[in-house]
This record gives structure tokens, C-alpha cells and sequence, in this order.
């Protein structure tokens, strides 16, 4: 995608009055040269596969390493009991976060959005407002909007663990989603772009420490966090509240942040909850299980 900054999308829908999701739906298809109709099928294609994915969810499945697996039918369960504090959507955001991290970490398909590793964030705030009634084709511009802040990203600073920290990973993912939610809620394309600001604000300075290099402690928990913030954000914006800083200029912060961090920081699995007594022992334990299954006199 050519886009290289918020303020263009923005310039495009106040010079044309082409929504949000539209002017990054158009610039997708003349730079792949297809029609509209082909580019949105195709994003509707990603939205299924989200939807394949959730549907999927094993609760009996554990990550080759044990370390995950199962939590998220934990709080489904919790919530169903009526011990939950929260309401029914943010219940189902908090599960569904969590199904597709251990998901991912056991290797069944998921969509990487904008990561394999933040892959549980877009879907989770989208999928509970889909299944109560929230019309397919909003969710699809949605995508559309968030993949746009997304590129954006991508663009002006970084969305890998390895050069950015989590800030890029589950911090973009939570931008994107929290953009997509006030297109769903009919915002304004500068809600928008408040809504994505504050939560990738939020998220500023956040580390990439996986414990034993594996992406699922602290990652699968994080893609929580990154869900609730998106909420909690895109509620803001749609209330009128603003962000101080534009969103290209938080971006521009975040590739910064992510410049300066120590490379064990950054999904080095050196530094962090990595680095801590249990998370070496982890490590150890891991190691040495896979030392003793690759021995022939262990087989």
C-alpha cells in the first residue's frame, strides 16, 4: 500500500467525502489492479478466516512446550458462572483474545493481524459484536480501516517484536483494533484516528520478552491487554474525547521508542520476564526436554 501517513487518508476523505475505509479500499485495489468488488471479497476472505479460527478453538489442545492452552474456556466458564467482572462483550473480548493466542501457539490457523503474535486482538473485539448482530459488511470496512492504521504503522516505524518491542506488535494491533471499532460504531474518520493514538499511547514502551523465545508467555495474555485497551479507547473517542498528539506523530514516537529499546528487549528472550529466575528455569526445563528427545538414548 503506497499510503505512507495518516494525514493523507485524512486529506483524501475531507478533499473527496470518501469514508475512512473506502479510500484504503480503493488505494489497495489500484495498486494490485482489481477491482473494488475483488479487494473487498478478498478482506471478507480474512474476516472468514478469523471466524474459522474462533470456531476451531480446542480448550483440550496445550502448545508443545505445555505452557499455554485452555485459559480461555477458563473465562468463558468464570463469566457463565456469573463471577466475572465484566459485561457479556467484554467477557467474550477477554476469551477470545486468549483462544487465538494459545491457538496460534499450537500452530492452528489463524490470521496474522498485523502479527502471528498479536493475532488474537483484532478478532477479538470484532468477532462478539459480529455474532450479536453487527452486519457483515461494516465488519469488512472495518478491517479495512484497521489494516489501513496498520500499514501506516508498518510504514512510519515497525510492527515486528524483533525491532520494536510488543509496542509494535500487540500496541499496533491494539491501534487497529480500536480504529476498527468506531468505524463499526459509525465514527468520524478523526474519532478514528483518536481512538488508534490513544491506544497505541497506551501501549508506548511496551517490551518483547518471551520467556524460553517462545511466543507464549507473556505473549498470549498481552493479546488481552491489547483487546481491552482498543475498547476502552474507541469508547473515548466516540465520547468525544481527543487525543493530544496526531496519530502519525504517535507512530513516528513509537518508532522511535522501539530505536532506542536494548535488544533484549527486543524478542531477544535476554531481558524482561525472560530474564527472571522462573522464566530461566522455563527455559532450562524446555531446553533439556528437547535435549533428551533429540538423544537416541532417550528415544
Amino acid at each position: 500500500m503506497a499510503i505512507q501517513s495518516i494525514a493523507s487518508i485524512l486529506d483524501a476523505c475531507a478533499e473527496t467525502g470518501t469514508p475512512f475505509w473506502r479510500v484504503l479500499l480503493q488505494e489497495e485495489a489500484a495498486e494490485q489492479n482489481m477491482l473494488d468488488t475483488d479487494v473487498f471479497d478478498k478482506m471478507d476472505m480474512l474476516w472468514q478466516a478469523m471466524l474459522d479460527a474462533a470456531d476451531s478453538y480446542e480448550p483440550s489442545r496445550k502448545s508443545v512446550s505445555s505452557l499455554v492452552g485452555g485459559d480461555a474456556e477458563k473465562i468463558t466458564a468464570h463469566h457463565a458462572a456469573g463471577e466475572s467482572l465484566c459485561g457479556d462483550y467484554t467477557a467474550a473480548v477477554m476469551a477470545h483474545a486468549i483462544a487465538m493466542g494459545e491457538s496460534n501457539a499450537c500452530m492452528k490457523r489463524i490470521v496474522a493481524a498485523p502479527t502471528a503474535g498479536a493475532c488474537g486482538v483484532i478478532p477479538a473485539v470484532l468477532i462478539p459484536l459480529y455474532r450479536d448482530g453487527t452486519p457483515r459488511k461494516t465488519i469488512i470496512e472495518s478491517l479495512f480501516v484497521s489494516g489501513g492504521v496498520g500499514e501506516v504503522i508498518a510504514a512510519r516505524a515497525s510492527i515486528a517484536g524483533a525491532s520494536g518491542g510488543c509496542q509494535a506488535e500487540i500496541g499496533a494491533a491494539s491501534a487497529m483494533a480500536a480504529a476498527a471499532l468506531v468505524h463499526t460504531r459509525s465514527g468520524s474518520a478523526a474519532q478514528i484516528c483518536d481512538a488508534a493514538a490513544m491506544a497505541l499511547s497506551n501501549l508506548l514502551g511496551l517490551v518483547c520478552d518471551p520467556v524460553a523465545g517462545l511466543v507464549e508467555i507473556p505473549c498470549v495474555k498481552r493479546n488481552v491487554i491489547g483487546a481491552m485497551n482498543a475498547v476502552s479507547c474507541a469508547d473515548m473517542a466516540l465520547a468525544g474525547i481527543t487525543n493530544a498528539i496526531p496519530l502519525d506523530e504517535v507512530i513516528d514516537a513509537m518508532g522511535e521508542v522501539g530505536a532506542a529499546m536494548p535488544p533484549q528487549f527486543r524478542e531477544t528472550a535476554k531481558g524482561g520476564l525472560a530474564a527472571t529466575p522462573t522464566g530461566q528455569a522455563i527455559c532450562r526445563r524446555l531446553t533439556a526436554h528437547d535435549g533428551a528427545a533429540a538423544d537416541p538414548a532417550h528415544t
